[in-house]
């Protein structure tokens, strides 16, 4: 179901950039065609009955729309609350896999965890700073209000576990490094997919759809070091 939502989310934001495109270049030429400004042009559009011809889904024929009709289609991506949440909590989610990661060096006895760890880090440091700077250009640099939500995001691991994965060495470290990254990132993917939901922002949609593409993977590698 995560990877339907994913796709139809992906190919209607890449209908709806055609349809822009498209809906652009005809008003430039009707612009250009009567020598007047890009709103003259929208507006002789609208007043001559332009229609635009908008690609279908998949296995869908296209359709005609009214100039009209195709500027509604492209949609406004306006970030909203769903969007500011996730990456406000995305980010401490992250930064706790890399308090996990740093636990590694010394303590693993398996070079995959090693290699695995190090993969993670490097993964997920410029992750941080991407949301980071999307919030700052959003307005929504504030992350005091992501504390009171620590406890409820999916797949963070306790203060306990910490201490306990910080106490472990050889084996014993690698089987419960594992066992808390696997919990850390399928809560990862589940904050991701709620994201795909709810939010309406495109780069924020992009961010996540990366997270549940290489946190699947991950997941899945995890689970064979396991055996």
């Amino acid at each position: 179901m995560e990877v339907s939502v994913l796709i139809h989310r992906r190919n209607a934001h890449v209908r709806a950039a055609a349809l822009a495109a498209t809906l652009t270049a005809a008003v430039l030429v009707l612009s250009g065609c009567d020598g007047g400004s890009d709103d003259d042009g929208a507006n002789a559009a609208a007043d001559k009955g332009f229609s635009v011809v908008a690609p279908g889904k998949p296995g869908e024929p296209a359709r005609t729309l009214s100039a009209e009709e195709a500027a509604k289609e492209v949609g406004d991506d306006t970030p909203n609350s769903a969007d500011f949440r996730y990456t406000r909590m995305m980010i401490e989610h992250h930064e706790q896999a890399l308090v996990l990661t740093a636990l590694v060096p010394g303590r693993a006895s398996s070079p995959s965890v090693e290699r695995l760890a190090k993969r993670i880090s490097a993964s997920q440091q410029p992750e941080i700073g991407a949301m980071e700077g999307w919030l700052k250009n959003n307005g929504g640099g504030d992350r005091e209000e992501t504390h009171d939500d620590h406890a409820a995001m999916p797949g963070m691991a306790t203060d306990q576990q910490i201490e306990q994965l910080r106490a472990a060495r050889g084996k014993a470290f690698d089987t419960l490094f594992l066992k808390l990254m696997i919990t850390h990132h399928q809560g990862a993917v589940t904050m991701a997919t709620e994201a795909l939901a709810d939010g309406n922002n495109v780069l924020v949609e992009e961010m996540a759809n990366d997270v549940v593409a290489q946190q699947t993977v991950e997941i899945d590698r995890m689970r064979g070091l396991m055996t």
